[in-house]
């Protein structure tokens, strides 16, 4: 490992790992939280080679690496066995905040990890049902089995992924998450309902009358087929990881390692056979009927708003909130319509991308849109969207209407998923049923192509493509732009709008010392963080109170907004971005509420720096005030 020593170093110099309570990092420090600072050896840090310097603040005893931070905490945990966590984790358990970004952070930790061989296997699920129906493979054959066994493994044992991701979301061991869920899908529990009658049966009469099979010291156990369910091992998880905290405080440390999973098992596992599962399981089974009810209400209109709406989505992270439904209406229903309605809006973007391609005067905007177009066709629609869509603004209104256009068709034409598939033309085969390829098939692709064909259309003839491209006029900034060697000087746009400070007067020792970079810092009077150049967004962290941006003249910029806001978990800030979007120079990129941060007690000041300063000039060259888009730092590579 590259860092492995340098962490050794830090481990040691910060007293042990034994002196450590927990380690999170933000942008550009280790942020340690110690049980005795007195015995670390500060200036030993301080001098160390790949340490910029050390700081205490808010509790925290601040190890600053720089850049390469995130990698330096990689091996810091692995050297130290540190369990990993956010800065969300390590401060007050919970996020604070309101309850939909509680619950968008909540599922998207829960889902992302496994996000990718979850479209992977519903992908494989999905061809194999079209060779099937095209022919090509026998149901009996051993080819068609070991597909089917291929795609099919990680629904069935979903729970056990789930189980993994879930517990460490909620904080607790994920393997004990795991073992939760391998007990429910047990073979042996879920074949004695096949075996013989039941013993008598619960809630008679009603719709969640239930027999039972077997008791647990006398009390009834309902058994349900947990096998691809999504909510009970969710749920059993985030009382697994209060109960596993609990032992842990209780439990003496020379037995801890032991008892503790041994009691969280005892207790969990049958509590979730008798109370969670079955709970679980009808809540499920009513969240599947009741997203069903509503598409049934009107399905042009759900397909219109669902696929009108579902890259506002997107942007906004909302879209989490539908993607557990999904998921859940596969695992109760055997369908779902909501993840097939927004089926056509990867080609309604593609659409708009392909005219841009063709019609755009602009060379650099030509070049980005053929890789886009191809990314777009296959559903990857980020590039597309934050780099031609969105900046072009016509573009993305008409990819919303053609995508809401498409979205009713899908409704007209009643197409539904049966797995959970990829997206753009990797979807598709997620729409076959096992009786063959039909007109709900068959309409998902003439909605696809009627979403593209409009969007190239409106996109075409009035998406006002060369508008603001025809000659550009000679400014301050263009001047600033002449060759030097093989890299050209930049002008950096002030981010935001307030008071220039000089960086070494700022309270941050690390910024200060201009250690991490050269620039300026601000005093902010406006809420809204702009991209200073035009570039790559190559860090964002995940409380969204610092971003990183790389120039497409090779330009390295660290924007951090207030002094130790990473310990606010987020709260207060909104990113209109994520890692590895293409911003363009002047794109809203971060909201943030100044007056929630000033009661907080956290200083505004907002360093911008240069951090491959070593290749540059950086001069800053700004009035005292500036307004967010005025010239704030002239960059010319030494």
């Amino acid at each position: 490992m590259k860092y492995e020593q340098l962490a050794k170093d830090i481990i040691e110099n910060v007293g042990g790992k034994e002196n450590v309570n927990s380690v999170v990092h933000c942008i550009t420090r280790l942020r340690f939280k110690l049980k005795d600072e007195g015995k670390a050896n500060t200036d030993v840090l301080k001098d160390m080679d790949g340490v910029v310097t050390v700081m205490k603040s808010g509790g925290q005893y601040q190890v600053v690496i720089g850049n390469h931070v995130p990698d330096v905490y990689k091996a810091v945990v692995a050297e130290g066995g540190f369990q990993g966590s956010s800065p969300v984790d390590a401060e007050d358990e919970g996020k604070k905040g309101n309850i939909l970004n509680s619950f968008i952070d909540l599922v998207s930790g829960i889902f992302t990890p496994i996000l990718g061989v979850l479209a992977a296997s519903g992908m494989i699920k999905g061809f194999n049902a079209l060779f099937i129906a095209s022919g090509w493979l026998d149901a009996s054959g051993g080819t068609y089995q070991i597909l089917n066994a291929i795609g099919d493994a990680l629904f069935y044992f979903l729970p056990i992924l789930l189980g993994y991701t879930a517990m460490k979301k909620f904080g607790g061991t994920p393997f004990l998450g795991m073992v939760i869920a391998m007990a429910l899908v047990y073979p042996a529990l879920e074949g004695i309902p096949k075996a013989g009658e039941p013993l008598y049966t619960l809630f008679k009469g009603t719709m969640f009358e239930s027999p039972v099979y077997i008791e647990f010291f006398g009390i009834p156990v309902i058994l349900m087929t947990y096998a691809m369910s999504v909510i009970p091992i969710i749920v059993s998880a985030f009382f697994a990881a209060k109960l596993e905290k609990f032992f842990a405080k209780v439990i003496p440390d020379v037995v801890k390692m032991f008892l503790v999973p041994m009691f969280t098992l005892l207790i969990i596992i049958p509590l979730t056979f008798i109370v969670i599962g079955p709970i679980a399981t009808w809540a499920s089974q009513l969240l599947g009927q009741a997203t069903i009810w509503v598409y049934d209400l009107s399905p042009i209109i759900a397909g219109a708003f669902i696929g009108g709406f579902w890259l506002i989505f997107v942007m906004f992270g909302l879209h989490w909130g539908l993607v557990p439904i999904g998921i859940n209406n596969f695992v109760s229903q055997g369908w779902d319509p909501i993840l097939a309605l927004i089926f056509v809006h990867s080609f309604a973007l593609a659409g708009a991308i392909l005219a841009v391609w063709i019609k755009t005067r602009n060379s650099k905007m030509k070049t980005l849109s053929a890789p886009a177009f191809i990314s777009a066709i296959f559903g990857v629609t980020e590039p597309g969207m934050y780099g031609i869509a969105l900046p072009l603004k016509k573009p993305f209104i008409f990819t919303l209407i053609s995508s809401a256009i498409g979205g009713a068709m899908l409704g007209v034409f009643g197409t539904v998923g049966y797995v959970m598939g990829g997206l753009g033309v990797f979807q598709l085969p997620s729409f076959i049923p096992e009786s063959g390829i039909d007109m709900s098939v068959i309409g998902a692709v003439i909605a696809a192509v009627v979403g593209m064909v409009l969007a190239f259309v409106l996109t075409y003839f009035f998406g006002g493509i060369n508008k603001n491209q025809e000659a550009t006029p000679v400014t301050e900034e263009k001047v600033a732009e002449k060759t030097v060697g093989n890299t050209k000087a930049e002008t950096i746009v002030s981010p935001l709008s307030g008071e220039v400070k000089n960086l070494a007067d700022i309270d941050d020792a690390a910024f200060a010392s201009g250690a991490l970079g050269q620039g300026v810092a601000i005093e902010p009077t406006e809420g809204k963080l702009f991209a200073p150049v035009s570039g790559t967004v190559t860090a964002l962290f995940p409380t969204n109170h610092a971003i990183g941006i790389t120039s497409d003249d090779g330009a390295e910029i660290l924007i951090h907004i207030g002094m130790d806001t990473v310990q606010l978990d987020g709260k207060h800030f909104t990113s209109h971005t994520t890692q590895g979007n293409r911003v363009e120079k002047g794109q809203l990129l971060i909201e943030f509420n100044i007056e929630g941060i000033k009661e907080a007690g956290f200083p505004l000041t907002t360093p911008v720096v240069v951090t491959n300063y070593a290749n540059y000039e950086v001069t800053p060259a700004c009035d005292a005030v500036v307004k967010s888009q005025d010239v704030l730092l002239q960059v010319k590579p030494k």
